[in-house]
Parts: C-alpha cells; structure tokens; sequence
C-alpha cells in the first residue's frame, strides 16, 4: 500500500528552498577565513576520510541495514538512494552550530555533491543488485552536469565568497550581523522541519509506523557510523564532528528529484526520503545543538 502514497513535493520550489540555503551559508562563513581551507590543502587525511565516509561506508551500512530489516523492495530502494546523495548542504550550518570543523564540512559538500555527478548513479546501479527485489525497479539513472554545478554555485561557492568576502574587509559590520544572521538562519532551519512535515501530514500519519524505525535507525547509523569511523582513523574530534554530521544530513531533495523523474514518485522510495529530510533536520540539530554545549578548543588534526 505504501507505494500508492502521493508526496507533496513540488520541485518548483526549489528556488524558494535553494535561496533560503545560500542565506545559511552566507552566515556560516562570515566566520570562515581562507587560512581553514589552506590548512585542509595541506592536511588532506580528514577531507579523504570524510569523502571515504559518505561514499562507502554509509551505502555499506546501508546494504547492512537492509539485510537485516527486510523491508519491501521499494522502501530498500529509496534508503540506497539516499545513502548514495551526495551532504546535504544544511550540514554545513549544523556543524557551524556543533562548534566543529566548517570549512571541512563546506568542502566535503561541495566535493560530494560534484561527485553526485558520476557517483550516486553508478553506486546506486551497482549496489541495487544486492537489494533483494531491487532488479524489478531498476531504471537508467542520470544527474544533469550543468543542474549540480548550478547548484554548487548558488547554494555553496557564491554565499561563500560574499560572506567570507564581509567576514574579512567589513569585520565592525560583521560583528553587527553576526547575531541576527545567525537568529534568522535558525529561524529557516527549524522553518524547514514545520513545513516539510505540514506538506505531508496525512501521508506521515498514516504511513509513519512503517517507515519510522527503520530510517532512525538509518540514521543514527550515519551520524554515530560517520564519527566512530573519523575516531578510528585518528582523527580530532574537532574533525569527527563535522564528518558525523556530513554522513548524517543526506540531499534528500535530490534524492525526491530522482525518484519523480525517474520512478513516478514510488510510494516506498518517496516517503523514505521524504521523511529522511525531516528527520536529519531533527536529530542533525539536537546532535549539534549537544555539541554546541560541549565546546572544543578548535584545533586541527594531524595528518
């Protein structure tokens, strides 16, 4: 029955979400200065084990998952499909809020979602084989070049260079807008878990019970997968934070994207990342908010 579901989602608006999130970057990287992305440029390690994160171990973790819950074919299907997409980009605010390492967290998003291009259709056509039933669903999927380097510009590489650009030529002016910016972009972090949920009240209600454990869990594997995984490769905590958030807080958007143009909006695929994108919002926000009480003395990792 679940794959007779109709998600509210309408992919125009898109522009509306898209500027919301160019505005919460502008406020991340007023505090950013060339010198964090220098020291990456340098110390690779962290960016290469957060990339190692998102790509393998979270579609790995995935399959695991999956093997052990058994859900129907098409609730497997969009939990790949999320697991393959690239951070989403409210991550790089969420780990700004965690006190953890942003311009680590701006550059695997950007990477990850440049990758997206060639990477989440290729994993998720080579891992679908090992989704039991998955073969029936199985569609040729392509990510548009020119829609994910648009993205990258609007959401990431411009609100950064104008809000780094401030952050550095107008500091008296920055230290004015610091605290409104920053109020405002919570503002439109939590208006994004009221409306998603609103949009899709009655499709939750009645269709929760079934999803609901299954992408906690999801999940949860993601945040705590993605630190544990950082910890183990000798990496700062200052580092694991942002990596945990970067595997937990997946483009869901675009994973609904795909599952509209590619699979007619299936019922089990589209609420599984439609309710991804509540959920990371929720858990992503109460993991950085409990960070964000446990200050860290902001220091890179060795490499």
């Amino acid at each position: 029955m679940i794959d007779q579901v109709q998600v509210n989602f309408n992919p125009n608006q898109l522009v509306i979400l898209n500027l919301c999130l160019a505005f919460i970057m502008f406020g991340v990287a007023l505090d950013l200065r060339l010198s964090n992305f220098r020291l990456l440029i340098r110390q690779p390690k962290a960016a290469f084990v957060g990339l190692s994160s998102q790509l393998l171990l979270l579609p790995l973790l995935t399959l695991v998952l999956i093997f052990l819950f058994q859900p129907p074919a098409s609730i497997a299907l969009g939990m790949l499909l999320v697991s393959v997409c690239p951070g989403g980009n409210v991550s790089n605010f969420a780990v700004h809020l965690a006190g953890a390492n942003v311009a680590l967290s701006v550059l695997l998003t950007t990477v990850s979602t440049l990758l997206a291009t060639l990477s989440t259709p290729l994993l998720f056509t080579l891992l679908t084989r090992w989704v039991p039933g998955g073969k029936a669903f199985q569609q040729a999927l392509q990510v548009p070049v020119f829609d994910m380097v648009s993205t990258i510009v609007q959401l990431i590489l411009l609100p950064l260079c104008v809000g780094m650009f401030i952050g550095q030529r107008f500091p008296t002016f920055t230290q004015r807008i610091r605290k409104p910016v920053r109020a405002l972009s919570l503002l439109i972090f939590g208006g994004f878990v009221v409306i998603a949920i609103s949009a899709n009240f009655t499709n939750i209600k009645d269709y929760l019970h079934l999803i609901f454990l299954i992408v906690l869990v999801h999940n949860a594997l993601a945040l705590f997968g993605g630190y544990i995984f950082a910890r183990l490769n000798k990496l700062s905590a200052y580092d694991a934070r942002a990596i945990a958030l970067e595997t937990g807080i997946q483009n869901s958007g675009l994973a609904l994207i795909i599952i509209f143009n590619f699979y007619n909006g299936l019922g089990g695929m589209a609420m599984i990342a439609a309710w991804w994108g509540v959920w990371h919002l929720l858990s992503a926000s109460a993991m950085a908010f409990l960070w964000n009480q446990r200050k860290l003395t902001q220091a890179p990792s060795q490499s």
